[in-house]
């Protein structure tokens, strides 16, 4: 059975800036000696009083506890999935069982197939770059843009209607009539739209943020979310679905998505802000976080080489915190009412395999973009 959707109110898909109401004061001394029984009188207090102490509260000196059982990033990263090629040589990635859908158009677009030289070695084969970047010729990313809509479907001028990304929670209609234009030209600011309308594709850009597909079999719309760690915490996937209730009038029961490539737990470390975000936001948060360490065979295998004279507790050894958006986007579809077998996972981690997929993070920030595109023929 799934989780439990978040007590806390859904922010407003239209406003990406909603405050929560805050619960009475309690004037209270966290014991200066931080034992274990002064901390369970503590949550004592809270709990008399309807409250829960907040879950990244600490004392000083006194080390965070691991979530879950340590592992290493190998037991996290599922290996990659074979691209299909189209007959003009674009790599990419279909949502296995979506082809029984006959009006859909849907696609994850991978590194490979396009005409683009500004981000592969000279003797490799052109990349399929998809975004407008300050290393690649513009003229190139269109071309490589028709590449992947006749590999889609069937159609090299099939209109491409994108956003300008932002990293929000911000929902747009699209279509040939909105705010967002075709090819690129997208003087719209958000981070997922959708749509009812047919001939078009939605697109959405992603380097290592998580992409998510959605489709209405019986309304025939459509929706497209960019989902980095920021959108995810404002919960862009579960307003999505409610907004597309209230446009189409679609029933979480009519739905299916996709949750396509990007940088997954075994590669994604984050700070303690991330952390404290999510265990704010979600009553789960704490499930979606793991505790890596490096694997390093040399640094495993002859450990006292490492290290320092520093006192215990202050050497950089040890696992980092790393985050599963792939889980945590999952985790909001389910809140937002789908079934758990509506809703696929296609793809690989986006850092573990350069050769597939652009990675930001890998790239130091250089690299191309890759495209995830939903639309409906009919």
């Amino acid at each position: 059975m799934p989780e439990p959707p978040s007590k806390r109110r859904s922010p407003d898909p239209s406003d990406s800036n909603v405050t929560s109401s805050v619960g009475p004061e309690i004037s209270t001394k966290i014991p200066e000696n931080g034992s274990n029984r002064d901390i369970g009188e503590l949550d004592r207090l809270f709990e008399g009083a309807g409250l829960v102490r907040n879950r990244r509260g600490k004392l000083a000196g006194v080390a965070r506890q691991a979530r879950v059982k340590p592992v290493i990033p190998e037991e996290l990263s599922p290996p990659p999935p074979t691209p299909r090629i189209a007959p003009n040589g674009v790599e990419w990635l279909p949502v296995p069982g979506w082809e029984r859908i006959p009006w859909l158009w849907h696609g994850f677009s991978t590194r490979r197939g396009g005409i683009s030289r500004a981000y592969c070695p000279k003797d490799a084969p052109g990349d399929l770059n998809l975004g407008f970047t300050p290393d690649d010729d513009r003229a190139n990313v269109l071309r490589n843009r028709e590449l992947l809509a006749e590999a889609v479907t069937g159609d090299a001028a099939t209109p491409l209607v994108m956003l300008r990304q932002i990293h929000s929670n911000v929902l747009v209609l699209g279509g040939t009539a909105s705010t967002c234009a075709a090819h690129g030209r997208s003087p719209a600011k958000g981070d997922g739209m959708m749509t009812d309308q047919p001939g078009l594709l939605l697109g959405i850009q992603t380097a290592d943020c998580i992409p998510v597909l959605v489709a209405d079999r019986r309304r025939r719309a459509v929706a497209a979310f960019h989902a980095g760690w920021r959108g995810t915490a404002k919960r862009i996937v579960e307003n999505g679905i409610g907004r597309m209730r209230m446009e189409f009038g679609s029933r979480p029961e009519d739905l299916v998505a996709a949750i396509g490539p990007g940088i997954l737990a075994c590669c994604y470390a984050v700070g303690e802000e991330v952390v404290a975000e999510f265990e704010s936001q979600f009553s789960y948060g704490s499930e979606l976080f793991r505790e890596v360490y490096d694997a390093d065979s040399v640094r495993t295998k002859y450990p006292m080489l490492f290290l320092t004279q520093r006192a215990p507790g202050h050497s950089p050894m040890g696992p980092s915190v790393h985050v599963d958006l792939v889980e945590a986007n999952r985790r909001q579809l389910l809140a937002a009412g789908l079934r758990p077998d509506a809703i696929e996972v296609v793809g690989a981690c986006t850092h573990c395999h350069p050769e597939l997929f652009f990675s930001h993070r890998r790239s130091h920030g250089r690299c191309g973009r890759m495209l995830s595109v939903i639309g409906k023929s009919s």
